[in-house]
């Protein structure tokens, strides 16, 4: 569970090590234990987890807010019936995308780069497990950061504080940014050891290593597959590397394994979404109309964890993009976020059994692995009930029918509800599910089309000139919202 006894503390270091979106290579500051940059690994450790899963997940203030205020309204999982300007509509604003890339650079990476420092061979407190998992986050939040903006600076980011600091940090291609993260999850599963010393401030996995090494080697086939259509000789090469050897690269077997932050009833570790919703009284999402029949034509008892009943007992959505004025119309009869989502002490959710089955199972209808892509997809499924202590029912298996590349992704947009960010990026990646056309009432910016990135920070503009123009060279388009990132198959 959370512990933020430290917090404060951290908060501080972080102040202390800020420069830009860019900032470190902190193994060249002098040991002075006098120093608050001295603070010891767990504690960096707890605020870095907190920082990064609380902002993927939610985050209580307003323009922080990227998963329910962007990612959970394109994908249609959510819609508002208030501010639909504040997303719905394929409004950003800049505060929203200036906050999140300085808060997942400077709260989340100037912690975990931190404690690689420290926790290494040769640094001030050596220590193989603290580095492996910092390594682990530290690749998850450059995937968050390069999946959503495009090319961001990684080979040359957070050193602001180095002996030979670089304030404006070079902008790298996704290719190099996903080979070097693929590389990094390698070098993270050796140095987390099962015999090695212990480790304490893990509010994730409790100190237990083998599910880091399971989270570890889970992600890292999460981004060889989504490369697959670009990398294909590589990326097999890595399914056959984690799955033929489970002993030297154990993945999730249960979703005992999955990666998630368990909540609790006290504050202020509460789930964020309970935050914003329950104890700040903010009642402006409900369910999406699209996902709301998607699942009750599949009779599909997960509705009944991810939405309430509306007045009539039923689950029902209302469509995404209308004005505030047409929205507010749905407020009787539109199922508000389902309460298991918005308890204090509900998760926050990273990565599931289940996703890792719908990517193996891609995997093998595609041909990137010898496997039976249905047992997968089945497997997945069943995953993602038990998740919320369900079964899928005989109607729902019979309705769902045989596997197709489809349904795998169908199935997993469904499975990821609440995983806004993840589930953008695999329709931004593959196009699945196909979404309904728009309402006819529905008034959509960006003209009308569903974004495909965020815009960079605008301060990249002043503070790193050279480095956003040639990050824009290397995207290949415009800084908007409309062209594509390098993965995009369609």
């Amino acid at each position: 569970m959370k512990n933020f006894t430290y917090k404060s503390i951290i908060l501080s270091v972080a102040t202390v090590l800020l420069s830009n979106g860019c900032t470190n290579d902190f193994d060249t500051i002098n040991a002075n234990p006098n120093d608050p940059t001295q603070v010891k690994a767990q504690y960096l450790l707890t605020t870095g987890l907190e920082s990064s899963i609380d902002r993927y997940w939610g985050h209580r203030n307003r323009f922080e807010r990227i998963n329910i205020d962007a990612a959970e309204l394109y994908m249609q999982h959510l819609t508002r019936n208030i501010y639909s300007n504040e997303g719905d509509d394929y409004t950003v604003s800049v505060a929203l995308t200036n906050n999140n890339w300085k808060g997942f650079f400077n709260d989340a990476q100037v912690n975990f780069q931190r404690i690689i420092a420290i926790s290494s061979e040769g640094g001030l407190t050596p220590n193989s497990n603290y580095a492996g998992i910092a390594l682990t986050m530290r690749s998850w939040v450059f995937m968050l950061l390069t999946d959503m903006y495009g090319p961001i600076p990684y080979s040359e980011a957070i050193k602001g504080t180095a002996s030979e600091p670089i304030y404006s940090p070079k902008y790298d291609s996704m290719e190099s940014i996903y080979a070097g993260l693929l590389n990094d999850l390698k070098l993270a599963n050796e140095q987390l050891s099962l015999t090695g010393p212990a480790v304490a401030g893990d509010i994730m996995y409790q100190g237990d290593i083998l599910k880091w090494k399971k989270f570890t080697n889970s992600l890292r086939l999460r981004i060889a597959n989504r490369q697959a259509a670009k990398k294909p000789a590589e990326s097999k090469a890595i399914f056959s590397e984690i799955l033929g050897n489970p002993t030297v690269y154990p993945i999730f077997t249960s979703n005992a394994d999955n990666a998630q932050l368990n909540c609790t009833t006290v504050l202020p570790s509460n789930n964020e979404w309970n935050q914003v919703m329950i104890q700040d009284g903010r009642t402006d999402w409900n369910i999406s109309k699209t996902l709301a029949d998607k699942m009750n034509a599949l009779s599909d008892d997960r509705i009944k964890v991810y939405a309430n009943p509306n007045k009539d007992g039923l689950y029902q959505g209302h469509p995404n993009g209308l004005p505030d004025n047409v929205a507010t119309t749905y407020l009787a009869t539109s199922s508000t976020i389902g309460s298991y989502f918005t308890d204090a002490s509900a998760p926050e959710v990273i990565m599931t059994f289940a996703e890792l089955n719908f990517i193996l199972a891609e995997a093998a209808i595609d041909g990137d692995i010898v496997g039976d892509a249905d047992m997968y997809f089945q497997k997945g499924v069943k995953a993602s009930f038990e998740q919320y202590g369900l079964t899928p029912s005989a109607e729902f298996t019979s309705k769902l029918g045989s596997v197709s590349k489809e349904k795998i992704l169908e199935q997993k947009w469904v499975a990821l509800f609440g995983q806004g960010i993840e589930a953008w990026t695999e329709w931004r990646r593959t196009g699945f599910p196909i979404f309904p056309p728009a309402d006819s009432r529905a008034v959509l910016n960006n003209n009308g089309i569903l974004p495909t990135r965020f815009t960079y920070s605008t301060n990249e503009y002043s503070l790193n000139k050279v480095g956003i123009e040639s990050g824009i060279k290397l995207l290949g388009g415009q800084d908007d919202m409309k062209t594509k990132l390098w993965w995009a198959e369609k």
